[in-house]
């Protein structure tokens, strides 16, 4: 089985999960949480490299209060304890998105945990947090222009490796597969550069129930397109 590079996944279904048990959305957010450590062991032990995952977006702030509070605490909580899990498996933990609307101890803790797992050669985790495809660009854009306004770049040298080299994705490979749980058909402002020619795979399954056999399904479902040299075969013949 050919097992995808780089897998990113839109994590969606938790506030669906815990309503159909008559739960609050937060419990929903916390058997998340630990389904996404579940899931990196497992990506890991199937031959995936890179394993990118959509926590927080730039529109989630548009939730009540009280669940973005609970969010934020939630990832807090994993940013405090992920560091002894992240030494023990040997994995790269990355954060990528809009880190400066984020509270300056949330700052502070992802920043230990990335310099504390930078040289692990295991699982390469990326985390979206405060992230949105279109924000990263226009970021991406501004820092883009500075650097020809002071002459460290010249216009005529922009290319698609030059920019994607002012993304937050600088130095990951594109995803080779993404999924999205929930039954939800739509990419949400994620990685929008990043998927030019990743398969998509859908699935009706709320994440807290995603598991290693889903996640099987998927790869399997990858494998059955007729992929070439990173393109299938209807991309071929356009």
């Amino acid at each position: 089985m050919n097992t995808p590079k780089h897998v990113a996944i839109i994590l969606d279904g938790n506030g669906r999960w815990a309503k159909k048990r008559g739960l609050p959305r937060n419990v929903g957010h916390t058997q998340g949480s630990r389904v996404v450590e579940k899931i990196c062991e497992d990506a890991f032990n199937l031959g995936i490299h890179y394993l990118t995952v959509y926590a927080f977006s730039t529109e989630n702030w548009n939730r009540p209060d009280t669940e973005v509070a609970a969010l934020m605490k939630l990832l807090r909580n994993y940013m405090k304890t992920s560091i002894k899990r992240a030494m023990r498996n040997n994995m790269k933990v990355r954060v990528i998105g809009d880190k400066s609307a984020l509270d300056e101890d949330l700052r502070a803790d992802i920043a230990k945990l990335e310099e504390a797992t930078k040289d692990n050669t295991g699982l390469q985790f990326q985390i979206a947090i405060n992230y949105g495809s279109r924000n990263e660009m226009i970021r991406g854009i501004k820092a883009l222009t500075k650097d020809i306004k002071a002459g460290k770049e010249e216009i005529e040298n922009i290319d698609e490796n030059l920019f994607a080299n002012y993304l937050d994705t600088k130095g990951i490979p594109d995803p080779d597969l993404l999924i999205r749980t929930s039954g939800e058909l739509r990419l949400s402002n994620f990685l929008l550069w990043q998927l030019a020619y990743t398969e998509f795979y859908f699935t009706d399954v709320l994440w807290p129930d995603f598991n290693k056999d889903e996640l099987q399904k998927a790869i399997e479902y990858y494998n059955s397109r007729n992929r070439r040299f990173g393109k299938t075969e209807e991309q071929l013949n356009v």
